[in-house]
């Protein structure tokens, strides 16, 4: 019977993730692949805690995990170096901040093949990775259409049919594909999966969005560490504009736009009270709509407090992002 299934390589890449690696591992190894169907490699950027002792472990115990190193320590050149060492016909690019539906890996291996596809992916369900009110808050904000805009995969309902799409996270691969195409790009420390989605879908290429494939994303609830990874994205959406790569829809040019119309309604409104009546008429549009998503999570959750905090954070994960994008504009024209 496993006759029928291709030898595929599962490629994970990381770097310091003791807090996550553990449950990661675990929920590929209850997967219903044929484990002699498959090798694990886990491409370690020279982690400094104690992930690779961990990693040590998971070697010694199941013969096919692999640990490859990545000295360079970024993530898209972790990613070469694995599917350039891989020895599947078919690539299954995963992330260490997730975890994976007994199924994951099968469905997206089916689906590939069922559906003549390029790239094949499956939604997030994000969980916060602390339990707190707090960690519960931001994990509701971005699994929002106001918070994840058209991001599908984020949104969409497991019982949704399969739909092409612009892009997927992560993804499943035929590796002569992902040769054919050109790896990874190296140039980009991030956005690496949006980049080489927006290849594919150059080339002709077919993207499928399967919603019955889930994992469960670790979503950041640490508020230093969310406004860091909310300012990065803001930055990296934009800057891959230097090396003339556009990964950006309407969704994300959004809040740089909201962003940049108060900075420049803000200096024109001592020219004329018109351009005043336009930043209020701006700043009312947006607190309606902020007020519509924020009363309709607080009362799904029949928690009143969810309407006052998220009033407040859903301004500044948008203005915050929009900044990363303004940040990420003057670069470009600084360098």
């Amino acid at each position: 019977m496993n006759n029928n299934f291709p030898f595929i390589s599962v490629i994970i890449p990381c770097y310091n993730e003791e807090h996550f690696i553990r449950q990661c591992l675990d929920s590929v190894i209850l997967n219903d692949y044929p484990k002699e169907k498959m090798e694990v490699l886990v491409v370690d950027g020279m982690s400094k805690d104690k992930t690779r002792e961990i990693l040590k472990e998971y070697k010694e115990k199941y013969s096919f995990i692999k640990i490859l190193d990545n000295p360079r320590k970024l993530c898209p050149i972790g990613l070469n170096v694995g599917v350039k060492n891989a020895t599947g016909e078919i690539i299954v690019r995963l992330d260490a901040h997730n975890i994976y539906d007994k199924e994951y890996i099968s469905k997206s291996v089916r689906y590939l093949k069922e559906y003549k596809a390029d790239n094949v992916g499956g939604i997030w369900i994000m969980i916060p990775r602390t339990n707190d009110f707090f960690g519960k808050i931001i994990t509701l904000m971005m699994s929002s259409p106001f918070g994840a805009g058209d991001a599908t995969y984020k949104t969409a309902s497991s019982k949704e049919k399969p739909r092409w799409v612009e892009t997927v996270p992560y993804g499943c691969f035929k590796k002569e594909f992902l040769e054919k195409i050109g790896f990874f790009c190296e140039e980009l420390p991030y956005s690496e999966d949006m980049e080489l989605n927006s290849r594919i879908k150059k080339i002709g290429g077919k993207i499928l969005l399967a919603p019955d494939i889930i994992s469960y994303y670790n979503t950041r609830t640490n508020f230093k560490d969310f406004l860091r990874h909310t300012l990065r994205n803001g930055i990296w959406i934009i800057y891959p504009l230097k090396y003339g790569k556009i990964l950006f829809s309407w969704r994300h040019l959004v809040p740089l736009a909201f962003v940049f119309a108060l900075i420049f309604l803000s200096v024109l409104v001592f020219i004329s009270p018109v351009f005043l009546k336009i930043f209020l008429l701006i700043i009312f549009l947006y607190l309606s709509v902020d007020f519509y998503f924020s009363f309709k999570i607080a009362k799904e959750e029949k928690d009143p407090r969810h309407l006052i905090l998220l009033l407040f954070l859903f301004p500044f994960f948008h203005i915050i992002y929009g900044l990363g994008s303004i940040w990420g504009l003057i670069k470009i024209f600084k360098e």
